[in-house]
């Protein structure tokens, strides 16, 4: 029999930022985990609508449940997953369970692409006697979705019944419920206590709560598909479900999504589709699920694999233009907050990623419009002139060339965990990555404006002078740390890698960039992915786990991050040549561990991290964009066919802009 865990998580996105989630086992483990959770305002505004729901089968006086739901201290009640003998991710969530007697009831379900709208439809596996029905009690949570319910006066029950048709409005601000059924709807409110979530007790937060269950649907099994709808009240699922019949809506739907799925034979395109949503009248790429929206660092990183790997240099382009029109004073926005309020720029490195992202673009597509090319130009221009005056936070171009940035209390780089007003790596001054990315930039600039050019000369050749560290061989971490003069940081990360790998231009080349990669491979790399620190480092932190506190404080203190595979096995074959017989070697040796990581019922996702010590257990988001990003631009191009020519550092690239 099918080995099924709560570990094994599945994800429907709806394109909007909303989405569906649970576990193969159909016991919910998060407050994240729900059949309707939609995001009002795309890709934010997100609410959890239907948490859950029980089902059970009825013949005659005899009932069999199909669910289960964990409650507390610890109780599984109904036992429903006791009944699974099969669940399958592709092209959607399907279980199959064991009712009695050879008896099997197929339930699946899927999100349609573009309207907040859950599709659940329950199937016999074979002919069975008449007289089967199907009671289905949906469970109403009506939230937003980093919170939790509890029992309270305010709920409002009152359901409004159309024909096959229900609308429920619990609460001002927030959405109303709809759902249609292919069935009778028997309106029997009442409160479901205590419903523990596991995973959030680990984390340290809320894992209990209540929720409302206004009524039961009854379903006839015998004489067909057994079909529930559920859906947030905005006027495209109102079209949606107006349609025709329920189950006429289902099967049309269904023919729709499954067409639009089977354009990806591979599981690892078809998770990529997850990630691009609606921003307004533009596209955005989410970095995570469940709990992150749309972050320019991770963005930007996440889309060269995401679009620029797999050709979908349309969906790139929508997304580079959204957040081009945002550049102030040099900088993009790291994030928007969920609700409202002013974007966020503490980012150094994010507008850096914008700058990598585009010029590839640029470079790859010649189909891009002229006007759309403006706009982006444009961008890149304006980041590297804001750069260059000056900007927030100490983001400024020093006299030696390179990029320096930080002040205390602002976390800039992409290890920005902080407790508090504690920033865990501040790495105030000049961290190496963000040179590396600074050159980069630079060097895409100067191929269109020759300006740049004697500042990409300064810049490089202060790089090569000031970061080698041959007491550790790599490179420091910061230089002129805190803005003092020749202060060094010589912690061994895995920043220096994208001086080698991970980005169009190898700035460290010969035997120094050789000995950065060994020391990364001897001391930083796991079958997940990377360390954040070496284990010998004081701080050192192997496992991911525990409170909010205690997982920030691990976050870039030995956690090992699938992301980072991507610069560090790019490095790996760039110093070995990069034949076709390293790219295979690289591909068994490295890219294959950690796809054995993946969970197959999470049908291509990979996690955001993962611990730094044996088993390297995964953990924090599970569905990271830039993890499953790096290892698409791994496969498709660092180690595909016919891989772009590395450009090196110095001579090599000045000639490049001659």
């Amino acid at each position: 029999m099918q080995l099924i865990t709560t570990d094994q998580e599945w994800l429907e996105a709806d394109g909007l930022g909303g989405f569906a989630s649970g576990t193969a086992a159909g016991i919910r483990t998060r407050r994240y985990h729900a059949l309707l959770l939609a995001a009002l305002t795309p890709p934010t505004g997100r609410q959890v609508l239907v948490a859950a729901l029980d089902a059970e089968i009825v013949a005659g006086d005899r009932s069999i449940p199909i669910s289960a739901q964990r409650y507390a201290p610890g109780v599984v009640h109904p036992d429903g997953t006791s009944r699974i003998v099969r669940f399958a991710c592709a092209p959607w969530p399907c279980w199959t369970y064991e009712v009695e007697n050879g008896l099997r009831i197929e339930h699946s379900l899927f999100v349609p692409r573009g309207t907040p709208v859950t599709v659940l439809r329950w199937r016999l596996s074979a002919p069975a006697p008449g007289g089967l029905r199907l009671i289905v009690r949906p469970y109403l949570a009506a939230r937003d979705y980093h919170s939790t319910q509890h029992e309270n006066g305010a709920f409002r029950f009152d359901a409004d019944t159309t024909g096959s048709a229900v609308r429920w409005h619990p609460y001002d601000g927030i959405s109303a419920i709809l759902a249609s059924a292919s069935g009778r709807y028997v309106h029997h409110p009442d409160w479901y206590r205590n419903f523990e979530y596991a995973e959030e007790r680990a984390r340290g937060l809320d894992f209990l709560e209540d929720l409302a269950c206004p009524g039961h649907f009854e379903l006839d099994l015998s004489s067909g598909d057994a079909v529930l709808i559920l859906a947030a009240d905005t006027a495209a699922a109102r079209t949606v479900l107006a349609r025709a019949a329920p189950a006429d809506v289902a099967v049309a739907l269904e023919a729709e999504e499954r067409d639009r799925r089977g354009a990806w034979s591979n599981p690892l395109d078809r998770a990529a589709d997850a990630y691009f949503v609606r921003r307004g009248d533009g596209t955005t790429i989410v970095a995570g699920y469940p709990w992150f929206t749309d972050w320019c660092r991770d963005t930007f990183i996440a889309l060269r694999g995401l679009a620029l790997a797999t050709g979908r240099y349309a969906d790139a382009r929508q997304v580079l233009l959204a957040w081009a029109r945002g550049v102030s004073e040099g900088m993009l926005p790291n994030r928007f907050p969920d609700a409202g309020g002013a974007p966020e720029f503490n980012a150094v490195d994010a507008s850096l990623w914008f700058v990598v992202a585009a010029h590839e673009l640029l470079q790859l597509d010649g189909s891009v419009p002229a006007g759309d090319r403006r706009v982006l130009e444009g961008a890149i221009d304006a980041i590297l002139d804001g750069y260059c005056r000056g900007t927030r936070f100490g983001i400024r171009a020093d006299r030696d060339g390179l990029l320096a940035s930080g002040v205390p209390g602002v976390q800039l780089t992409w290890m920005d965990a902080r407790i508090g007003d504690r920033v865990i790596t501040p790495r105030i001054g000049k961290p190496v990555d963000v040179q590396a990315l600074w050159l980069n930039a630079l060097w895409a600039g100067a191929r269109r404006r020759r300006h740049w050019k004697g500042r990409f000369a300064t810049a490089c050749a202060s790089f090569q002078a000031r970061f080698w560290n041959d007491a550790t061989g790599t490179l420091y971490d910061v230089i002129d740390v805190d803005h003092v003069p020749g202060a060094c940081d010589a912690t061994i990360r895995p920043n220096a890698l994208l001086a080698i790998g991970g980005l169009p231009l190898q700035i460290l080349d010969g035997d120094r960039a050789r000995r950065v990669v060994d020391t990364a491979e001897a001391m930083l790399w796991t079958p997940a992915g990377l360390r954040s620190l070496a284990p010998a480092e004081p701080g050192y932190r192997g496992q991911y786990g525990g409170g909010v506190d205690a997982r920030d404080g691990a976050y870039h203190q030995g956690t090992a991050w699938p992301w980072l595979a991507g610069p560090f096995i790019e490095a790996w074959v760039r110093m070995r040549g990069g034949s076709p017989a390293v790219r295979e070697e690289a591909r068994a040796r490295f890219l294959a561990p950690l796809l054995s990581h993946l969970d197959p019922a999470a049908g291509g996702h990979l996690p955001e991290v993962a611990d730094g010590d044996p088993p390297h257990r995964p953990g924090g988001c599970p569905f990271q964009a830039w993890s499953l990003g790096e290892i698409l631009r791994l496969d498709r191009t660092v180690l595909g066919p016919d891989p772009a020519p590395a450009v090196t550092g110095g001579v090599d690239a000045l000639e490049r802009l001659t």
